[in-house]
């Protein structure tokens, strides 16, 4: 298994609107799904959201790789320099503790 690499320290704040935008549908009226935003001491996030960021048919129980796929890829337009683990799913969130979905990045310390 490799190593992660090292991840550039960014402030919380602005992670927090970076990932708000990847997040939110921009239709009439924008629709934000961002629900949680978690640090690491070692500089990556996790970003916690609202199930709702998916489109799922009928027989969908989960999103499908490819939704998961475009996600990371959307992350990836937004700032060339995101690491996106692997590592990806469903977690509670929130004071109701929500069933919410979560992936976890990172910022590229310098580029590969």
């Amino acid at each position: 298994m490799k190593p992660l690499p090292e991840f550039r320290p960014r402030p919380r704040e602005r992670v927090q609107r970076f990932a708000q935008d990847v997040l939110t549908d921009y239709q009439d009226p924008p629709v934000s799904h961002f629900r949680e935003l978690v640090s690491y001491p070692d500089g990556h996030f996790r970003v916690m959201f609202d199930p709702g960021y998916f489109v799922l048919l009928a027989e969908q129980a989960t999103p499908s790789k490819s939704q998961w796929n475009n996600l990371k890829k959307k992350f990836k337009r937004h700032d060339p320099l995101v690491f996106i683990f692997k590592d990806h799913g469903e977690v509670t969130c929130g004071e109701a503790k929500a069933t919410c979905f979560y992936i976890d990045f990172g910022f590229l310390a310098a580029a590969r």
